[in-house]
């Protein structure tokens, strides 16, 4: 298990989609579980299932592609 807190926080976008395809190549060839923390909507979006808190509870909690992730 792999924990990132905003692991593309603070990069240039260039940069920020290296990590993101490290990543992805990560969970896919090794089968490593990500669990990823991320203001970003457009990279929670990438991912298998979110979870999105509003003042530490749980809001919503779904499969990314069926979840709508408010900006």
């Amino acid at each position: 298990i792999l924990l990132a807190d905003e692991p593309t926080g603070n990069l240039d976008s260039s940069t920020g989609k290296e990590i993101m395809n490290l990543l992805t190549n990560l969970n896919e060839q090794e089968q490593l579980t990500i669990i990823m923390v991320t203001h970003d909507n457009s990279i929670a979006a990438q991912a298998h299932r979110t979870v999105r808190l509003l003042e530490g509870q749980i809001e919503v909690l779904g499969k990314s592609h069926a979840t709508s992730v408010p900006a």
